[in-house]
């Protein structure tokens, strides 16, 4: 059973830095797309930045050039890297992961807060 373990959410000042992690399990097979998503308050949830097994990134217009998403595909980790953090940015984030194997299968994570005070 695949499971995506998300870590490093918190409480930041804004124009504050954090670090989010995901760690999935459970899979015999790499994912073809790891990704976060974020979900505020009354609001849809809504990408934030996705990235292929090769490399290829894609990013919300909102955080480019201040968050970077990364992953390990060894580990079957993706990162999310957050800085110069605004207020807007507070939500709960999740990890999304995407596998192609006999259809396609997608999976979440349970959720982290991410916290940007003023």
């Amino acid at each position: 059973q695949v499971q995506l373990v998300e870590s490093g959410g918190g409480l930041v000042q804004a124009g504050g830095s954090l670090r989010l992690s995901c760690a999935a399990s459970g899979s015999a097979f790499s994912f073809n797309a790891m990704g976060w998503y974020r979900q505020a308050p009354g609001k849809q949830r809504e990408l934030v930045a996705r990235i292929s097994g090769g490399g290829s990134t894609v990013y919300a217009d909102s955080v480019k050039g201040r968050f970077t998403i990364a992953r390990d595909n060894a580990k079957n980790t993706v990162y999310l890297q957050m800085n110069k953090l605004q207020l807007e940015d507070t939500a709960v984030y999740y990890c999304n992961a995407v596998r192609i194997v006999a259809g396609v299968s997608q999976y979440w994570g349970q959720g982290t807060q991410v916290t940007v005070s003023s």
